[in-house]
């Protein structure tokens, strides 16, 4: 009878030894994690072959065996045994796979921790939070921002869509800051949602997207279709991607990452800043009827919860 038993998630680890890459999460091999690991490297010159080949992946993937045997030192039947080891057929595939483990993210391999106690990493946080701050705040179209923020506050009926962690997030708050001026909003977070929202929209209703990769496939397609049926759309996202292409107005955030994978992206910090721009905008767009929403919103939290007007505006 088949075997109705998971696969032991070591054997990955394990068939590497026995000669053959360690693999990524599809079962492709994943070279450069074996490159990294230097597991089944018997010889000094191989892990040194190893070595060289991780300080310059690049020029590895497109050098000859000669190029690389001179440049690590060694012989290039050392660097044939070194690929079969690697459970290649031979040199020409071991630069193939190569190839397509570079796609991986190298950061993700030798991750840099460049803090470690309590007091820097609050230090490190804080700072990168400053920094996306400033270099969004420097770098945004405020014309993009103004009309975006036009759009919102005139339109009927505000869908904002958006996927994964960060932009779930993104759109759920722009929810929360605009019901409370007024503005009919559904957030939606869900692809095949999204898609029948944009079928279903009217005339007149703005779809608001955020993106933070601007590779999100499902959200340029619903963008698409909207653009097809007349449906303004606004994208917050990086200039000159795929969903940047797609929306009518742009707002752009571009901001480095650096390379330490155990911090979340301060890019969250830029993208927030964005959505308290734009509901200050849509704000003063009609303030006595900001004013008076917001009033009657604070009068119910007082009356049923704080006592007082001494707490944080809104909740």
């Amino acid at each position: 009878m088949p075997n109705s038993q998971s696969p032991d998630p070591r054997s990955a680890a394990r068939q590497h030894s026995d000669g053959q890459a360690r693999t990524d999460s599809t079962g492709a091999p994943d070279i450069i994690a074996t490159l990294v690991s230097e597991e089944g490297l018997v010889s000094a010159l191989e892990r040194k072959l190893a070595q060289e080949i991780l300080k310059d992946v690049d020029f590895a993937t497109g050098a000859s065996i000669t190029e690389i045997a001179e440049r690590a030192g060694v012989s290039p039947p050392t660097v044939t045994r070194f690929c079969r080891r690697l459970g290649c057929a031979s040199f020409s595939d071991f630069k193939v796979q190569l190839a397509k483990s570079a796609y991986v993210g190298l950061r993700y391999l030798n991750p840099e921790t460049p803090t470690t106690t309590p007091a820097e990493i609050a230090e490190d946080i804080v700072t990168k939070a400053q920094n996306a701050l400033f270099e969004a705040h420097r770098g945004l179209d405020l014309d993009a921002v103004a009309k975006a923020a036009g759009l919102l506050a005139d339109a009927p009926m505000i869908y904002a869509f958006g996927a994964g962690g960060n932009s779930s997030m993104i759109v759920n708050e722009l929810q929360n800051r605009l019901f409370r001026l007024g503005c009919r909003i559904t957030a939606s977070t869900d692809h095949g949602l999204n898609l029948m929202q944009a079928a279903a929209a009217e005339p007149g209703a703005v779809v608001f997207g955020s993106s933070f990769s601007g590779r999100n496939v499902e959200l340029r397609r619903c963008f698409q279709l909207l653009r097809e049926r007349g449906i303004r759309t606004v994208a917050l996202t990086q200039a000159g991607s795929p969903v940047a292409q797609a929306a009518d107005v742009v707002i752009a955030i571009d901001l480095p990452e650096g390379r330490n994978i155990f911090r979340a992206t301060s890019t969250r910090y830029a993208f927030l800043a964005v959505i308290d721009i734009i509901a200050n905008l849509v704000a003063y767009a009609d303030r006595d009827r900001s004013a008076r929403l917001l009033r009657g919103i604070k009068q119910q939290l007082i009356r049923h919860r704080d006592g007082d007007d001494r707490q944080i505006l809104g909740d």
